[in-house]
């Protein structure tokens, strides 16, 4: 049961915030008539909310996660100084840890930049096409890199795909301890991040996304790297 209901809440993601059970079913992998149980169990433990004929994830689900320690922690360690970046900079600032082959956003703070922002609080996106996600990656264990390298979807044009270019640029990554995207994952949009360290190991990365053509990329890796650094002592 406990798979069923996992199967289920995955389903949604944040491209698919919104789901009939139909498209449950088929995304969890289960019979509708299972899908169809699960689902009014979860309504009615607040875990899914109806939307009309559709459902969404309920609030209960977001509360829970709070509790997790890589949110209650780090987002709360981390939190006076992703807002002394965000005052000393128009960029959008990124808070971040792995989940599997994934990118998943614990904070963000919009920057006065233009440029779009595809990510949300609790979002997930590729680890190859994002500037935190490379850095976690490049970090990553070597099975997780090569379920990765396996598997490289372009985002747009500029998207490293190629196994080979982006393994280079990883073991650049871990010799340079930064990262940097261009056009990867918006077009019109750069970023450059940074690893967060408690003792030795990488458990997070802290970015800031920009306009492609911006020149204050230096700047704001000077200043994710002292934020990085404050963090991982709090930690």
């Amino acid at each position: 049961m406990v798979a069923r209901v996992a199967a289920v809440l995955r389903s949604f993601d944040e491209h698919h915030r919104q789901l009939p059970l139909t498209a449950i079913s088929r995304r969890a992998g289960l019979p509708l008539s299972t899908t169809h149980r699960v689902i009014a169990d979860l309504v009615n433990e607040g875990l899914l909310e109806h939307a009309g004929s559709e459902y969404v994830v309920g609030r209960t689900v977001w509360e829970v996660g709070l509790l997790a320690p890589v949110e209650a922690t780090l987002r709360k360690k981390a939190s006076p100084f992703l807002h002394d970046l965000y005052a000393a900079t128009p960029s959008t600032i990124h808070l971040a840890v792995r989940d599997g082959t994934q990118v998943l956003y614990l904070e963000r703070l919009r920057g006065q930049t233009s440029v779009e922002i595809v990510s949300d609080v609790g979002s997930t996106l590729p680890l190859h096409a994002t500037g935190v996600g490379k850095v976690l990656l490049a970090h990553a264990p070597g099975d997780i890199q090569q379920q990765v390298l396996a598997n490289l979807t372009p985002v747009t044009p500029y998207t490293i795909t190629d196994a080979r270019a982006l393994d280079r640029e990883l073991r650049q990554i871990r010799r340079d301890d930064w990262a940097r995207t261009n056009d990867e994952m918006t077009i019109g949009a750069s970023s450059v991040a940074v690893p967060i360290r408690r003792g030795g190991e990488v458990v997070a990365a802290v970015g800031a996304v920009l306009d492609s053509q911006s020149g204050d990329h230096g700047r704001a890796l000077a200043a994710l790297q002292v934020a990085a650094r404050a963090i991982g002592r709090r930690l």
